[in-house]
């Protein structure tokens, strides 16, 4: 699935992936390949791309649609 992490003044990440892990507001949960459609909050904590790589997360919103993943950060 396509990647983009975005925060008002820039692209932070950008790329292919196979797995992002996210803390929502209401639980963390995993969003894989084909995932349902979903639009979440994000809480305080760490986004986790492919198990490995960590992005600092204070507030924000990621949205999974048509095998694209797109996470705004404030």
């Amino acid at each position: 699935m396509k990647l983009r992490i975005l925060n008002p003044k820039d692209t932070i990440f950008s790329g292919d992936v196979k797995s992002v892990f996210v803390q929502g507001d209401r639980g963390e949960f995993e969003i894989l390949d084909y995932h349902a459609p979903i639009v979440s909050l994000l809480r305080k904590g760490e986004i986790t791309v492919d198990g490995k790589t960590r992005f600092p997360v204070k507030k924000g919103i990621v949205k999974f649609f048509k095998d694209e993943c797109l996470v705004l950060l404030d």
